[in-house]
């Protein structure tokens, strides 16, 4: 028996036999994202993979354009994999979260240490109008510029190495947080910034009206790009564990960690680290929140992350002089 629709139309048999390989690359696709803890991290393949997880969900209108243009209607329905996918994994982020009312603003960004005005960077972090204010990746050669511009705004303050912690209000107890930077059979096969050698990591206690909050910046190491290695964690992961522990054993319920971690928190090697914490921007965000690289960023890769108080909102401040994009949040008690 023929059929009775017309050859190149939707209708009969034909158009779920076309476009086979645009309907796999869904299906793929829609694995790929749904089972990316999976995924090997040989070579850092996994790591790299939920890096830009996000931007995978651009294929799809690839895909669809693909499909509607070869009238598959296999592969048209194999976009619903994906789909479902991306938005079990992101699609909260579209929603806008954030609260107005919130009883302390916190904020972290990594300065740069090739920024080439730091003075411009201290002055707009000033204004920004922050309680607490963390940075990263502070050279000797800065920090009396920073201590000097953010002194009136900030009367309290600590450095350790290349992280600092500014704050409005009384800062007690500041130790350094060892966070292996260094430690491994790799670390003296990779290239290391001397300027940043120093101690990446500090733990302090912020007064509050409402009691102790504990604060901790970090700056975990730098992830690269090897021709033999492929995409290299190592100092980054070493660092993710320890400073885990770190925040596993702090004894003051109410905490907040700032700081440049080198990954997204969908990354793996932050499981033990979100376990602990919650990111604010994932809690009371608008969007993804991009912060790396600044003049396009397309993963962000500076946290704030709580324990023991409520994210009230979370946004990213204007660019300054550093490649990478500051980060602030409100919290409640």
């Amino acid at each position: 028996m023929t059929s009775t629709f017309r050859r190149g139309t939707w209708a009969g048999t034909e158009p779920w036999k076309r476009g086979p390989v645009l309907a796999a690359l869904a299906l793929l696709l829609g694995l790929l994202m749904l089972l990316h803890a999976w995924i090997t991290d040989r070579g850092g393949l996994g790591s790299l993979v939920e890096t830009f997880l996000p931007w995978f969900g651009l294929f799809v209108p690839v895909l669809l354009a693909g499909a509607l243009w070869r009238r598959s209607a296999s592969a048209v329905v194999a976009l619903v994999l994906p789909v479902v996918a991306w938005l079990s994994l992101f699609g909260g982020l579209l929603v806008d979260k954030s609260h107005p009312d919130s009883d302390l603003t916190v904020a972290t960004h990594n300065v740069g240490a090739d920024n080439p005005d730091p003075a411009g960077t201290a002055r707009d972090l000033a204004a920004s109008g922050t309680d607490v204010l963390a940075l990263e990746e502070i050279t000797p050669q800065v920090k009396p510029l920073y201590e000097k511009e953010l002194a009136k705004a900030y009367p309290h303050h600590t450095v350790l190495g290349t992280v600092g912690l500014w704050s409005r209000l009384p800062l007690s107890g500041t130790r350094p947080v060892d966070i292996a930077q260094d430690v491994g059979p790799l670390a003296d096969t990779k290239p290391v910034d001397s300027r940043m050698a120093d101690s990446r990591a500090l733990r302090t206690t912020v007064a509050t009206d409402q009691g102790p909050l504990a604060v901790y910046v970090a700056h975990l190491g730098s992830v690269r790009v090897f021709p033999r290695d492929g995409f290299w964690t190592g100092s980054r992961d070493r660092g993710a564990r320890a400073l885990a522990k770190a925040v596993a054993a702090e004894p003051n319920e109410r905490m907040v960690l700032l700081g440049d971690l080198n990954g997204t928190l969908r990354d793996r090697v932050f499981a033990d680290l979100t376990s602990e914490l919650n990111s604010a921007q994932d809690e009371a965000g608008n969007g993804f929140g991009f912060t790396w690289p600044a003049k396009f960023p397309v993963a962000r890769i500076d946290q704030i992350l709580v324990r023991g108080v409520e994210p009230k909102s979370s946004w990213v401040l204007p660019a300054t002089g550093s490649d990478h994009l500051p980060v602030a949040a409100g919290i409640g008690w």
